[in-house]
């Protein structure tokens, strides 16, 4: 039994879902999700009680792959229930003297140390605005938006002597004493 699959996801007035073949789609007023779940789970949309059951057959209960599916297609849906009634947000911070970041277009241009600018393509459904040092992803779709902010922060890790680079807002950066000088 899987603890997490069997939870029924609540879905907020104001969500519409449909579910077509293998297909779910959750619509909200921050956009349209869409997922195709595995056929060993079951997706149901109960109207009157105005939620979303995950399940899956006797004889797959026994099925470590099958039990698997089932709690994360409940997870999944949950994630995107979330993201287009409340949305997702990730904050980044670029930490070192004239290092910068800047929306360009569909590009973000950051420029943290190295003789050129690195350019990223910003995703379809994924919103990026720049505030001094901060830059903010935000978006509906949880893992769309995680994936950029991590793909950012991996152009240019902190370091933990000074403490330079591209760190999410809540990271805190142990810095390292570094080389000692004389006897």
């Amino acid at each position: 039994m899987s603890r997490i699959g069997k939870k029924p996801v609540a879905v907020p007035a104001g969500v519409k879902v449909s579910i077509k073949d293998h297909t779910v789609n959750i619509e909200g007023p921050k956009g349209k999700l869409s997922l195709t779940h595995r056929p060993e789970v079951k997706v149901a949309w109960t109207e009157s009680e105005k939620s979303i059951t995950c399940s899956i057959d006797e004889k797959d209960a026994e099925n470590r792959l099958a039990r698997a599916l089932w709690g994360s297609t409940r997870a999944h849906l949950r994630n995107m229930v979330e993201g287009v009634t409340k949305g997702y947000e990730r904050s980044l911070e670029v930490v070192g003297v004239g290092w910068t970041a800047a929306v360009q277009g569909k590009k973000l241009k950051l420029s943290v140390g190295f003789a050129n600018p690195i350019f990223m393509d910003i995703p379809d459904g994924v919103t990026v605005a720049v505030d001094k040092q901060i830059v903010k992803v935000s978006g509906p779709d949880k893992q769309q938006v995680m994936q950029f902010a991590s793909a950012t922060r991996a152009k240019r890790k902190p370091e933990p002597y000074n403490g330079k680079g591209v760190k999410y807002l809540e990271e805190v950066i142990k810095k390292k004493q570094g080389k000692q000088f004389g006897a």
